[in-house]
């Protein structure tokens, strides 16, 4: 068998995410029926998907991005094999004991239906769940589909603000531990966004949020120590009160630090293990629940699929998203592969995108949150064209 076995196209999914606020990483919650969890974990900055999961069986790749391009699974420092034509990242090593039992599946060449390439409104669209910004997002917009008992104190919110993810309808609480910065990260990073057009009072913004120790995705290189230190203790304690019996059943998460149009290699070293310990830690937290757990990691877009003049990559369309847990249906790399040679490309420069990202959300929503169908289409409206994936989860 030759050792790049040719791609073949196979139904493949997306994702959308959240976000909240503790310190940097950030944490939500929601109340859902019954006893399965979900949670959401949103990588802003834009997750490089094809540095992290290479297809390394296609011939394009490294004449795309030579130097990205990891040693092949069984060398010396290589990739974790992920089937024959895709490796994961060798830092990844939880997230790959996670696809070797069969309790993780990667989702290649995903997006959202949008095609922005600015951090702060596809971050938005992705929570909102629509092509438009709503002033909702979709998942407040699912649990408006359940009993008006059971929507009464359905959600609480970790940090200074609650995200648009769960913002709308259904009433959502929010607490705010000594740890939380004032004001909050999130709010100086959209006045950052809206000072962008102006050279002078930017370069002054930015500035100035560096004095103050606030790096991101629109900043520069993140904290990694404090990042890698602070996302998995706030996993652990997400996990331990989703396991409570009377705790909340759906959370979701933040991890920056994404953002790498510089020296990628080494500056997403971090964020790797950030959240590969961030993952095991909440596997760890929730204990026995884990079996009753699905967990969709997703970013805004992907990245250019040629490496720029800095050893770096640009804001891209497609990307990876991950979905892992006791009751994912796992194993498997789904991609609808397009390809990466140059007729492939999205507009000569990016990864083509074969999945709309709101397939596996409704599809997390339908099977495993077990949601009646009006409060999927409630969640996602407007977009009948995009039906549930089904069989991410077990039955």
């Amino acid at each position: 068998m030759s050792p790049h076995p040719s791609f073949r196209r196979r139904g493949l999914l997306l994702g959308l995410g959240a976000t909240f606020a503790l310190g940097r990483a950030r944490l939500a919650f929601a109340q859902a029926p019954g006893e399965r969890r979900l949670v959401v974990i949103l990588l802003r900055g834009a997750m490089d998907g094809l540095f992290v999961v290479q297809p390394y069986a296609d011939p394009g790749l490294a004449a795309l991005r030579a130097p990205l391009v990891l040693p092949e699974p069984g060398r010396e420092g290589g990739l974790l094999d992920l089937g024959g034509r895709f490796g994961l990242h060798p830092r990844f090593s939880h997230l790959h004991a996670l696809f070797t039992a069969g309790q993780a599946s990667l989702l290649h060449a995903v997006a959202g239906p949008y095609r922005s390439r600015s951090h702060f409104e596809a971050q938005d669209l992705l929570e909102s769940g629509n092509p438009q910004r709503l002033t909702s997002g979709w998942l407040n917009r699912a649990l408006q589909g359940l009993p008006a008992a059971q929507q009464t104190g359905a959600g609480m919110a970790i940090g200074t603000g609650v995200p648009l993810l769960l913002r709308g309808a259904v009433p959502v609480g929010s607490y705010a531990p000594g740890e939380v910065e004032s004001p909050a990260p999130d709010l100086m990073y959209r006045l950052a966004g809206l000072h962008q057009a102006d050279p002078k009072l930017h370069q002054a913004f930015a500035e100035g949020m560096r004095s103050r120790g606030f790096t991101s995705q629109t900043l520069g290189a993140p904290d990694q120590d404090r990042e890698r230190g602070s996302f998995p203790r706030l996993a652990l304690a997400a996990g331990k009160l989703l396991a409570e019996a009377r705790g909340p059943r759906v959370a979701a998460l933040e991890l920056g630090g994404w953002d790498t149009h510089v020296q990628q290699a080494g500056r997403l070293r971090g964020p790797i293990a950030a959240l590969d310990d961030g993952l095991a830690r909440l596997q760890e937290g929730l204990g026995e629940a884990w079996a009753r757990t699905a967990v969709l990691v997703v970013t805004e877009f992907g990245r250019t699929a040629r490496v720029n003049g800095n050893a770096g990559t640009d804001h891209g369309t497609a990307g990876v998203a991950f979905l892992v847990g006791g009751a994912v249906a796992g194993g498997r790399v789904l991609a609808d592969w397009p390809g990466l040679g140059t007729e492939a490309l999205l507009e000569n420069r990016d990864l083509r995108p074969t999945r709309d990202l709101r397939s596996l959300a409704k599809g997390l929503l339908r099977d495993h949150l077990r949601l009646p169908a009006a409060a999927v289409a409630r969640a996602f409206p407007d977009s009948p064209e995009v039906p549930p994936l089904g069989g991410l989860v077990h039955a």
